[in-house]
């Protein structure tokens, strides 16, 4: 499977969430960790905590429709995986974002920016994990 290249709509994707992660830090003190924002809206968590929390997560969900409204169509996306691969996937990166404590938003885009080592370690161990994964799926399992 290859994937296309899209370069404009890859740096204005960054650009937004580069700008939702400094507004985040900047008006609530808090980090853009989507496992974090999703779990806190999820558990007991307090009435104005949460609000900014399902918001965020709304705002993330709106994504598509935004693109609607300036290309006419929506986003077309395709997922060359059965089901069973997806919950397996699934349930290997809830068991990473639990013991790495974050997922690659919190870690990659927010820890790295604050120079955490505890994020560098964890941005490299997804990334040569998802290389590796890639390698495999494309390269053993389907040669």
């Amino acid at each position: 499977m290859e994937t296309e290249f899209t370069p404009l709509a890859s740096f204005a994707g960054g650009l937004l969430i580069g700008t939702a992660a400094v507004l985040l830090m900047l008006l609530r003190g808090r980090i853009l960790g989507v496992t974090g924002i999703l779990a806190g809206a999820l558990g007991p968590a307090g009435a104005e905590d949460a609000t900014w929390r399902i918001l965020m997560l709304l705002g993330m969900g709106a994504g598509p429709w935004v693109f609607h409204l300036f290309s006419g169509h929506l986003p077309v996306i395709t997922v060359p995986a059965s089901l069973g691969v997806l919950v397996v996937g699934g349930l290997c990166v809830g068991v990473g974002v639990t013991l790495g404590s974050g997922c690659t938003s919190g870690h990659g885009v927010c820890g790295l920016a604050r120079m955490s080592p505890r994020s560098v370690v964890a941005t490299l161990t997804f990334m040569l994990t998802t290389g590796a994964t890639v390698f495999v799926m494309r390269h053993v399992l389907e040669g």
